[in-house]
């Protein structure tokens, strides 16, 4: 995992993606949210440009309505969100397919790092 990205940077970059994704305006956003629809816009603005890092419970709840799993929001690895992001719509047994691939993946890669190498060295 990349270490030179702050949470409130991650979650800010990571917010305005599925905002903008979804098609909402920031003041949607923050009404679907929860947020009062008077500071809604302001309190989702703060929020994207890493002013504010908004507690736990306000970044499920952003999540929600942007139908993004919460860890979404804070992962900072690209791929890995990307990969969250995909398989959230994803049914239980179409997850419990991507998971025994990756798994798979993982598997197979760990076994070629272990394998000899056939390769037989000068003497």
């Amino acid at each position: 995992m990349p270490g030179k990205h702050t949470t409130s940077c991650v979650f800010a970059k990571r917010l305005k993606e599925a905002r903008v994704r979804s098609g909402l305006t920031q003041e949607q956003l923050g009404i679907n949210a929860g947020i009062d629809e008077f500071s809604a816009s302001a309190r989702v603005n703060q929020y994207e440009r890493g002013k504010h890092l908004p507690h736990l419970v306000m970044g499920q709840r952003l999540a929600r309505a942007l139908h993004v799993p919460t860890s979404f929001l804070y992962e900072e690895d690209d791929l890995l969100a990307a990969l969250l992001a995909t398989a959230a719509p994803l049914t239980r047994a179409k997850k419990r397919i991507l998971l025994a691939n990756a798994e798979a993946l993982t598997q197979s890669a760990s076994s070629k790092a272990r394998k000899p190498s056939n390769v037989e060295p000068f003497d």
